[in-house]
């Protein structure tokens, strides 16, 4: 064994789903969008873990926040720093356990992480798409998600997981493929943006649009960034992401240099975490993609197409619920989350709701904590297998193969 496989084996691989490669599934079926433009071919970028069983009904898809994408679990390599973002939950005995479940993660339309998106080739200019992408809502992300299921010749889901933005595809989910899933879990989300949400996103997008190496979206024709919008729109995003309390604890007032510089720049220990966050951002993270998801985030509302009633939304949904919450989330609060139960119940549908304490803000639903993975691992402790939805499995769209 190398070293570097031993400190990963030392650092928890044998509780890893271990080295995993992604994979690439072609579809050459256009994929008509909301915003009435069409896609004439897609690719998505995805990842697996776990076994499917012989009857084909483990399967588990997991649905990534704005900045997430298809490497939820896992490393790439025995070198990686990191594994996959919800690696804490996803893997041999864990909340998802890999060894009774086969897990399904993808990286988004418009993504920046190999998935058909910004920094794609346009089949007709031959060029990257870039500001030319068209946009997509969470819609549009739920039936290319179903026809990737199709593609993995399944016949539908044992639950659809996600947190943030994740969840709210997990809700669109349920709506529109009812009987494609059996169970929800719908994690620090929301039944739409509240105006304070969408005003966040909006001068986070401003931040990058007036990046004078912005040229509007054709940066990549100018050999350029608009880092420093870029950074900006992560900086604040990040601020929403944590809790007065959490910042409080892990920064307090504390000068980097142990006194006041009487100057403008990095003093505090607050203001060098959120620039190495926002410059770190800016090398992994596409702007054209951002100022996509951040849309996506803003359009959805499935209520709207029910006169703005959730609960005659959600009258044809069949899956079960888990909703979780997190108290000191005030990007999306608990009382978000108990929008969807009481709409969940007035329909009649049945649903499990928790709320768990936490100072770590909205980026809770990342984090290990124990009430929280007890809740989440108890729920699918208690997935019926034999309930998973089994219609016919033979894909309907034409695909290519997978890489």
């Amino acid at each position: 064994m190398s070293d570097a496989s031993e400190k990963l084996t030392q650092s928890g691989l044998s509780r890893s789903v271990g080295i995993v490669e992604p994979k690439t599934a072609r579809f050459s079926e256009p994929l008509a969008l909301d915003c009435g433009r069409s896609l004439p071919s897609y690719e998505l970028v995805y990842e697996t873990y776990g076994q499917l069983n012989a009857e084909r009904s483990n399967a588990v898809l997991i649905c990534h926040a704005l900045s997430g994408d298809h490497h939820a679990a896992g490393f790439h390599a025995e070198t990686d720093r990191k594994p996959g973002w919800w690696d804490s939950a996803i893997g041999p005995g864990k909340p998802i356990d890999t060894d009774r479940f086969f897990v399904v993660s993808l990286n988004n339309l418009g993504g920046c992480k190999g998935s058909t998106g910004p920094l794609s080739i346009d089949p007709v200019s031959g060029k990257p798409y870039g500001p030319d992408f068209p946009i997509v809502t969470v819609k549009d992300w739920v039936h290319s998600q179903y026809r990737l299921m199709q593609y993995l010749e399944l016949s539908g889901w044992a639950a659809v997981i996600g947190g943030s933005l994740g969840g709210m595809q997990v809700l669109q989910w349920s709506i529109t493929y009812p009987d494609a899933l059996a169970h929800a879990v719908v994690i620090a989300a929301a039944p739409r943006l509240s105006a304070q949400n969408i005003a966040f996103n909006e001068v986070a997008r401003q931040a990058i649009i007036t990046d004078p190496e912005f040229y509007g979206g054709r940066y990549a024709d100018h050999n350029t960034l608009p880092r420093r919008g870029l950074m900006l729109a992560r900086m604040l995003g990040h601020i929403t992401y944590l809790s007065d309390d959490a910042m409080r604890a892990k920064f307090g007032r504390e000068l980097r240099s142990g006194k006041v510089q009487y100057g403008f720049d990095v003093e505090f220990q607050v203001e060098s975490y959120l620039r190495y966050q926002g410059t770190s951002f800016v090398d992994r993270f596409d702007a054209n993609t951002y100022l996509l998801m951040t849309k996506a985030l803003d359009y959805f509302d499935p209520a709207q197409a029910s006169n703005d009633d959730l609960v005659a939304a959600l009258a044809e949904v069949k899956a079960h619920f888990l909703v979780v919450s997190f108290t000191s989330d005030w990007r999306f609060s608990p009382e978000r989350s108990r929008e969807i139960v009481r709409a969940l119940l007035a329909s009649g549908k049945p649903v499990s709701y928790a709320e768990i304490e936490s100072n770590h803000g909205h980026d809770a639903f990342l984090m290990t904590i124990p009430y929280y993975h007890r809740v989440l691992a108890g729920y699918m402790a208690n997935i019926d297998l034999a309930s998973t939805p089994r219609g016919a499995s033979s894909p309907v769209y034409s695909t290519e193969g997978a890489v």
